[in-house]
């Protein structure tokens, strides 16, 4: 009896053993995952950095506005051309043209529903 014990005991030890020892391993495996990650996470961050120092240095307002100068067909602003919002003219009423073109075609009328059927508001001026 004594022996089945010291038997199950060993092999309690020994399976405990292993057990151990594939936590340690796989504790070192997922270390060096982490490792790996952190380092991918250093090289991204740099990038950024780099991509940043890029960005600021396309968008330099001396050099957009050489670009501007060389390729757009642009000219000052003028003071004649900023006006008041209460100059602006009155946004056309809304229409719809298919259901204007249904209806002629249904009752025959020449009047399409969203042209002259609404007054216009009075000029802000």
């Amino acid at each position: 009896m004594i022996r089945i014990l010291n038997f199950v005991a060993v092999v309690a030890l020994i399976g405990t053993a292993v057990w151990v020892y594939s936590i340690k391993y796989e504790t070192i495996y997922f270390a060096e995952q982490v490792k790996k990650l952190e380092n991918k996470l250093d090289r991204e961050n740099a990038t950024i950095i780099v991509l940043k120092a890029e960005w600021q240095y396309l968008n330099q307002p001396a050099r957009l506005q050489g670009l501007a100068n060389k390729f757009l067909d642009s000219k000052p602003l003028e003071a004649r051309q900023i006006i008041k919002a209460s100059e602006l003219p009155d946004r056309p009423p809304p229409s719809d043209e298919i259901g204007d073109k249904l209806d002629q075609l249904l009752t025959g009328s020449t009047t399409p529903r969203g042209k002259g059927t609404s007054p216009r508001t009075p000029d802000r001026r």
